[in-house]
Parts: C-alpha cells; structure tokens; sequence
C-alpha cells in the first residue's frame, strides 16, 4: 500500500510540474513587466529543479511519471487564449497565474490526503510543488 501510494502521489506531482511549467511558458511571451518575468522564470525553474528530483524517485520505482490531464489542459490553453486574446495585460497573466495556482495547491492537497499512505519524501515533495504554488500566487498580487 506504502508504494503503491506513493507511486500515485509522485505522478500527480509529476503531472502538477509539467501543468505548472506549460502554463508559465504559454503566457511568458504576453509579460510585459521585468520583473514580472524574472519571477516567472524563477517559478519556471522551480518546477524543472523539483521535476529532476521527481524524475529520479519514479525511476526508482520503474514508472513512467503522468503527463497533465489532456481535458485539464486544453481548457487551460482555451481559457488563456480566449483572455490574453482579450486584453494581454500583465494584470491578466497574474489573474490566470493565481487561478492555475489555487487549483494546483488545491488538487495537490486533495492527492495528499487520497494517498495518505504515501512515504514521506513523496509527501515532501508534494508540500515542496504546493508551496512553491502557493508563493507564486502571493507574488501575483502585485500585477492583479
């Protein structure tokens, strides 16, 4: 059960930093504000350093990892085509980076608690991708 949890919470993660890495590189080239891309190539680089370690713990285990949900992301690649195409504001990259953000922290802790059995370096790593989320989303406040 140990493993098996485990298993499943380190996929979720992996989908979560491929989620988390597609969307920041959808919007990059929209950002008008300096700093508002340094923070998120630092996030972006976040993801693939954490991402690294998650690829050496699935390989441990002889798994594949998960890519994202392809409905999840087709919606998100509609939603942030259908506003940037709108108004490509600073201000509508953070709206869009703050909503990515909650329902990762939120589908995250939901997985946490669903694979409670998981070992704790998987269970790290997850509270790692969600506080990582969750500071990109309080940095976001600044352009809303």
């Amino acid at each position: 059960m140990i493993e098996q949890d485990t298993i499943r919470l380190l996929r979720e993660c992996d989908a979560g930093v491929k989620m988390g890495v597609d969307s920041i590189e959808s919007v990059v080239d929209y950002v008008g504000d300096p700093q508002l891309r340094s923070r998120l190539a630092d996030c972006r680089s976040d993801h693939e350093s954490l991402d690294r370690e998650l690829q050496q713990l699935l390989d441990k285990y002889h798994d594949d990892g998960k890519n994202p949900n392809p409905m999840a992301k087709g919606m998100s690649w509609i939603k942030t085509n259908v506003m940037l195409g709108v108004n490509d504001s600073d201000a509508t990259i953070a709206d869009l980076m703050t909503d990515g953000c909650n329902m990762g922290v939120k589908s995250l802790n939901k997985y946490l608690n669903k694979y409670e059995a998981a070992d704790e370096k998987s269970k790290s790593i997850a509270k790692e991708l969600a506080d990582i989320e969750e500071k990109l989303c309080v940095d976001m406040r600044r352009w809303l």
